[in-house]
């Protein structure tokens, strides 16, 4: 058990209590017990990674109902980030932004997925506010991804991901409404009930459409619930939805996807499942394998068994891909991107940045917060690191809820927030 007051020494020096370890190793690490932490912890600059010798027994911690309570942002909170980097709010108002991208002419195409729309903004006024607004698409059922396509400079269509389907639109470049009406794609993904969110990207090459679909629930048996049927995978399409096939499964909810366009690799960004306790299960951040089994319903993290499930498909077990991220678990882990601007310091050229909306299930919170994943030859060594906090209040109060993250053409970093219904941009002002 790690004591409060060792909890704050972590911080600050090394500490050695019964299961805790910490580390220092190009900056500080927290690792082992320690890793495991929560908002009150979280420090822009604070790195650590959890191993699978990490994790604890199903049942250790008993599981806690601790839904966010949203609150309006008080006028003395602002998001943090590390020294050198800004934070300022460019977009207020909005209406459940989710998912963020940068069009190739350099507008943002926002999701906003509870009212059905897709809202474009364009470049930024001497006060940081955008320069013009408008809503490109409307009557859409919870959309969520946003892809351009054919991948590059001169896109035709805008696809985006409904809960049930993927439709597209006719677009070029400046288009900040839709110039024809929405062309079904694929009109029957596993929809109703469970995880809605439903990512599109395509491969470098276009030929390749991949799609997110979460499960409809937290475990079950697949076997015996035809609910799950095709859920909790990647799936694969051509770009005018033929061709179907399961990239990848056993992906609890796959709802960040990028392709890093420096080697063509898909990432996912993954929701773990919940109830088994406070550390248990690590939501994810890991390149995918085609073909790959990530584990879900029947295991978790590697070979380790859901104790709901246990004993079940045992020819699976060996099968289990192993993340190469764990991030704290009940993070919530969503949208992904890489960064490809030339905004920020060169160590960040090609590093993973990620949006952790924060759960339910621990019983003092995690997540909520965007970290940056470190990458190295375009691999990840299980490090990661909190790059923007501060959108919990000291009483466990939410005003921010982190979920879209993108790069914008400053390479400014920019990200939504479903929390105070804002878009907001990271900003580097020092010395290179």
């Amino acid at each position: 058990m790690i004591t409060i007051g060792c909890r704050r020494a972590l911080l600050v020096t090394a500490c050695l209590c019964a299961g805790t370890a910490f580390a220092q190793s190009n900056g500080n690490v927290l690792t082992g017990q320690s890793a495991f932490t929560n908002y009150k912890l979280e420090k822009p600059g604070l790195k650590r990674k959890i191993t699978l010798a990490d994790l604890p027994q199903p049942y250790a911690t008993q599981s806690a109902e601790n839904g966010a309570h949203i609150v309006p942002r008080p006028a003395n909170m602002w998001p943090k980030t590390l020294p050198g980097f800004t934070v300022q709010q460019y977009a207020t108002g909005l209406d459940n932004p989710r998912l963020i991208i940068k069009a190739p002419n350099g507008d943002l195409f926002v999701a906003e997925s509870q009212p059905g729309d897709i809202r474009v903004f364009r470049g930024m006024t001497k006060d940081g506010k955008p320069e013009k607004s408008d809503v490109f698409a409307t009557g859409l059922k919870m959309p969520f991804g946003i892809a351009f396509y054919p991948p590059g400079p001169n896109p035709q269509w805008v696809y985006v991901g409904n809960t049930g389907s993927v439709v597209r639109f006719p677009y070029h470049n400046g288009d900040m409404k839709a110039t024809g009406g929405a062309q079904t794609i694929v009109p029957d993904l596993p929809a109703g009930g469970g995880h809605w969110a439903r990512n599109v990207v395509f491969s470098l090459d276009g030929k390749t459409m991949f799609v997110g679909v979460g499960s409809h629930s937290n475990h079950d048996d697949p076997d015996t619930h035809p609910a799950e049927k095709h859920r909790a995978n990647i799936l694969a399409y051509t770009p005018e939805g033929k061709d179907f096939r399961i990239y990848a499964y056993g992906i609890r909810n796959p709802s960040g996807l990028a392709v890093n366009p420096a080697n063509g690799q898909l990432w996912v960004s993954t929701n773990e499942r919940d109830t088994l306790g406070n550390d248990l299960v690590p939501d994810y951040i890991s390149h995918v394998q085609k073909g790959g089994f990530y584990g879900w319903p029947w295991f978790y993290m590697g070979g380790h068994w859901d104790p709901t499930l246990k004993g079940k498909h045992p020819e699976l077990k060996d099968k289990v891909i192993t993340p190469d991220v764990l991030i704290q678990p009940h993070s919530a882990s969503l949208q992904l991107t890489f960064y490809t601007g030339s905004q920020f310091p060169e160590k960040y050229h090609g590093d993973i940045f990620a949006a952790e909306h924060g759960s339910w299930n621990k019983r003092t919170r995690a997540g909520y917060e965007i970290i940056r994943v470190p990458l190295k030859d375009g691999k990840a060594s299980g490090v990661y690191e909190d790059f923007v906090t501060g959108f919990v209040l000291p009483d466990g109060d939410v005003w921010g809820r982190p979920v879209g993250v993108t790069v914008a053409q400053d390479g400014s970093l920019m990200f939504t927030d479903d929390g105070s219904n804002s878009i907001w941009r990271v900003v580097y002002t020092g010395k290179k």
